[in-house]
């Protein structure tokens, strides 16, 4: 709450008495679902030489299509050695029909004088309320049943993990990032330095790299031999090719 100074606090009701109630959290609730309605009648019962009793009867609007307690009582607690008050704001903008601009104000609406709890009455009506809410939880939400004619529903589509894993693989290949041309072509003389001849699956195994990228570079470098022996192969141009010799040089005899 932001700084106020006296003058913006509105006095007048201060004096009043008011009462403190802590209701349920389900009251709660259906009150503020039934705004404007009547949500039950207090009953003041006066006893001499007896602290008064105070009943609450809820109101059909509240018991309607609702799990509710019918009789509810209040518990007395002290505030003697309390001090409270409820204080009430008005926002600007509130009323968007207001001729006169409206300004914040607090309003100090009385003095708390009695502190109750409110507690539903265990009674037959609330047992039995209890009980249908119990069977009711205790009911499966699914169930068999017998039919007398056929279903025709959509049989559903099977997707096994295995398909999963598929649909994934071809995702991941599908955004695969490219490398660095030169990076790629060093990885190829590498793996041609082990073997001559590849196809072009194992060189995507080799090189990690989109199929369409992986044939621009291939076709610069290699050709692809579309005739027995080596069908469907790759190897390198003759003018990238640096195999090593396995001949040895052996010095002439007749040297001198």
């Amino acid at each position: 709450m932001s700084q106020h100074s006296e003058k913006d606090l509105d006095v007048t009701s201060c004096s009043r008495g008011l009462w403190l109630v802590k209701i349920p959290k389900y009251m709660r609730e259906k009150w503020a679902d039934c705004a404007g309605c009547d949500v039950g009648k207090l009953k003041i019962t006066k006893v001499p030489g007896k602290l008064p009793t105070v009943t609450f009867t809820s109101g059909d609007s509240i018991l309607k299509d609702s799990k509710i307690a019918r009789e509810h009582k209040f518990i007395l607690h002290s505030v003697k050695e309390m001090t409270l008050g409820v204080f009430s704001q008005t926002v600007p903008g509130g009323n968007p029909d207001s001729v006169v601009p409206e300004t914040e104000k607090l309003y100090m609406e009385g003095q708390v004088i009695q502190k109750f709890e409110c507690q539903p009455v265990v009674d037959n009506y609330y047992i039995n309320q209890k009980r249908a809410a119990v069977k009711k939880a205790a009911q499966p939400h699914r169930k068999a049943e017998f039919i007398d004619r056929p279903v025709h529903v959509y049989r559903p589509i099977s997707h096994h993990k295995h398909n999963v894993d598929i649909e994934q693989k071809k995702k991941a290949e599908g955004k695969k990032a490219r490398d660095d041309k030169d990076k790629v072509m060093e990885m190829l003389y590498a793996a041609f330095e082990k073997h001559q001849y590849y196809n072009i699956k194992d060189l995507q195994k080799i090189t990690r790299q989109p199929i369409i990228y992986l044939k621009e570079i291939l076709k610069e470098m290699c050709d692809y031999n579309v005739k027995n022996p080596h069908k469907n192969m790759w190897e390198l141009k003759p003018e990238y090719r640096h195999y090593k010799s396995d001949e040895k040089a052996v010095e002439d005899p007749g040297s001198d």
